[in-house]
């Protein structure tokens, strides 16, 4: 009573000030919290505002060693305050391009194209993979007011040209205008079954020798690589993940921009399919209901006329993909949920636990492997700062708290299982930690394993040498969703609308998402 009666106050004076301020002087007024605070008698409500922050206990994580191929340099690396360089080093198992070709639609030189696809192929071999340094075709002139059309014709010429009749990759440089990238991804993706790797055309006009590492880091994970593992995943030492076969998902919600009032929310969620390494992960999308942070496509039932009733779903997909992968079944599910609010945790659990165990039953009768459902939070107002005694070695470059850094008490919940992990190291502005909530664990994890766990994971990440803030599962499943509604962006955008406003008049449909070809669904096509 006391704290609501406060916040009604409190939103009464501030409402009625900035109204007045707004309609008389007709100017925007910004009031800080402590000067609208110090407005009101805060003894009236027996209140006092402390002006130091909250001393808390934190320990820092060691990072992980990372292991990569036998024939460079250097074997395997560990990483310094959240980073590391592979320049001596070769990824760990290499991809595989035999035939690709390269399509421009920019303003760029065809001599720079051309020393630009060089110089990519060479920095792929020398980062281990196997890619064939000529292209399959010539360096092909595309048409952005006809950029379907360009593409298709590629495809086309490919068949007829190329053996096996299917490009491995295709080398994209984007139009001098944005707006093109969710066209390209979707017809290479969805139409003609084709990976593909756009480039800026500012950055093929120049050399830089890091933008081609961090372009061949992309390709070698879209072509069936890996980049690096976790030495002690190869060595069976990680516990909770190694000792049994376990599969890691990752899921998470996008809706779509404020006042867009037809789009459906797409649901994304994600596999590892390498056990023990754990760092290739399959994805699959789905459209569902505006605005719907349940993911609804989870498991289902549908009624076929000939097979019956028939079982579907993305969890059941993914398992399936897994076994038919490593010829195992999982024995242990460890799921990284994005996108949750605190006011959701019941319903989010009830709903998709529920799912998760129909799906696993279907495969198999009485089939349950243990399941330990996190929920990841980015957004929070929670900030960790280093107290510094005399030295910066408590502090990364930026200033912020070393990556690695956990916190689990005192601004935790009292009895549930939850933490603060700051497992990257900042580069601009102040950390943002990541709060990682259990809402069920039938794997009995230990608050020291899991978070050991969680902050070795973010060291695999495929895009880049550094850890990252957020769990990769999670994180991939957030680029796979965005993925999917460049998909739904780029469609809508090639058909006119003829709804008005009329679309507020009953419900919409959900509008389906086109389906990705297996061959790229089987590589992380959405890095």
């Amino acid at each position: 009573m006391l704290r609501s009666l406060l916040i009604s106050k409190f939103g009464t004076y501030l409402a009625l000030r900035v109204r007045g301020l707004k309609i008389v002087k007709q100017v925007s007024c910004r009031l800080c919290t402590r000067t609208v605070m110090a407005m009101i008698n805060l003894q009236e409500f027996g209140l006092k505002i402390v002006d130091k922050m909250v001393s808390v206990d934190a320990r820092v994580l060691p990072a992980p060693k990372l292991k990569y191929h036998d024939s460079g340099e250097e074997k395997s690396v560990q990483p310094s305050v959240g980073q590391w360089n592979m320049m001596r080093m070769k990824m760990v198992d290499g991809g595989i391009v035999d035939n690709w070709a390269c399509v421009n639609f920019s303003r760029t030189q065809q001599r720079d194209v051309i020393k630009f696809c060089n110089d990519l192929a060479m920095m792929c071999n020398n980062k281990g993979m196997a890619f064939n340094t000529r292209p399959s075709l010539n360096p092909i002139e595309g048409d952005s007011n006809n950029l379907e059309v360009s593409l298709r014709n590629l495809h086309k010429l490919a068949s007829d040209r190329v053996p096996g009749g299917q490009l491995n990759l295709v080398i994209i440089i984007l139009p001098d205008i944005t707006g093109f990238y969710g066209r390209i991804k979707r017809v290479c993706e969805t139409e003609l079954g084709i990976v593909s790797q756009c480039c800026s055309p500012r950055n093929v006009a120049r050399y830089n020798m890091q933008y081609l590492e961090n372009v061949s880091l992309k390709i070698n994970v879209k072509v069936g690589g890996r980049n690096t593992v976790l030495e002690d995943a190869l060595y069976r030492r990680i516990p909770y993940l190694t000792d049994k076969i376990t599969i890691v998902f990752g899921a998470d919600v996008t809706h779509p921009a404020p006042g867009e009032d037809s789009s459906p929310s797409i649901a994304a969620v994600v596999a590892s399919m390498d056990w023990p390494q754990v760092t290739k992960y399959r994805g699959v999308v789905s459209a569902q209901t505006h605005r719907e942070e349940m993911i609804q496509n989870l498991y289902s039932v549908a009624e076929d006329p000939i097979k019956g009733t028939v079982a579907r779903g993305m969890i059941r997909e993914l398992m399936v993909a897994f076994y038919k992968t490593t010829g195992k079944k999982p024995d242990r599910i460890i799921f990284y949920r994005d996108g949750v609010s605190e006011g959701q945790f019941n319903h989010v659990l009830l709903n998709e636990m529920d799912k998760i165990r129909k799906a696993c039953v279907s495969l198999q009768e009485g089939y349950l492997p243990p399941v330990t459902f996190v929920v990841v939070q980015k957004r929070h107002h929670t900030r960790l700062f280093p107290e510094v005694h005399g030295s910066r070695s408590s502090t990364d470059k930026s200033g912020n708290i070393l990556p690695g850094t956990v916190v689990d008490t005192k601004i935790c919940h009292p009895t549930e299982f939850d933490f603060y992990l700051c497992s990257h190291a900042g580069i601009k502005g102040t950390s943002r930690p990541t709060h990682y909530h259990v809402l069920y664990d039938e794997n009995n994890f230990t608050a020291d394993a899991l978070q050991t766990l969680t902050n070795n994971l973010c060291y695999t990440y495929a895009r880049c040498t550094r850890s990252v803030s957020i769990v990769p599962p999670a994180y991939y499943a957030h680029l796979a969703a965005f993925r999917a509604r460049y998909y739904m962006e780029a469609d809508q955008s090639d058909k006119s609308s003829s709804v008005g406003d009329r679309s507020h008049e009953r419900p919409v449909e959900i509008q389906l998402l086109p389906d990705i070809k297996d061959n790229v669904k089987n590589v992380m096509f959405y890095c």
